[in-house]
């Protein structure tokens, strides 16, 4: 699948660079989010490097016959409703309780324009003791990159605008959708 992946970025005129450790446990904080192409773009990039990375997506998409096939390529449904107990919480377990565990997480929880940015995925690393990879889908440079590594403080706030900074230079496919501001 690695040199599938490969080719199909490289025909696009997408480089890739994912040159952090393949942690055996981690987030990987995903943005800009401004279109569903993020999805493809991401799985295509980090299979070209022969890794593997689920992804947390809203329950609705794991209709049938389409949730088994998301299932199988690593999706975790979330409810975005009333729920039982805690997403953090239950994430916080499953790295626990995991030997190898790599989530894919888009902080902006939306395609559309926010400032508002969820702050689960550091929540979730710091309880669980886990890296946060940072990693750009940058459509202006036509790069998608996970190069950086974040540890988080426990100061969520702090943590986030680090995040947030970390992220202003990048472009989404509909710039207009994406902000890094507070």
């Amino acid at each position: 699948m690695a040199n599938f992946s490969t080719w199909i970025l490289n025909k696009a005129g997408w480089e890739v660079d994912i040159s952090v450790p393949d942690y055996p446990k981690a987030i990987i904080c995903v943005a800009p989010h401004t279109s569903n192409w993020d999805f493809l773009m991401g799985e295509l990039a980090i299979r070209s490097v022969g890794r593997h990375a689920g992804f947390m997506m809203k329950s609705s998409w794991f209709f049938f016959p389409l949730g088994f096939f998301l299932k199988a390529i690593g999706g975790i449904p979330v409810n975005r409703g009333k729920k039982k107990g805690s997403l953090v919480e239950e994430m916080v377990e499953r790295f626990k309780n995991s030997d190898r565990l790599v989530v894919a997480i888009a902080p902006e929880g939306t395609r559309k324009r926010t400032t508002n940015w969820h702050t689960g995925f550091l929540r979730i690393a710091h309880e669980a003791r886990v890296p946060v990879c940072l990693g750009a889908i940058d459509y202006r440079m036509k790069k998608i990159q996970i190069r950086d590594v974040f540890e988080t403080t426990g100061d969520i706030a702090a943590d986030l605008r680090h995040v947030k900074n970390f992220y202003r230079p990048f472009s989404g496919r509909y710039p207009e959708k994406f902000s890094t501001d507070d």
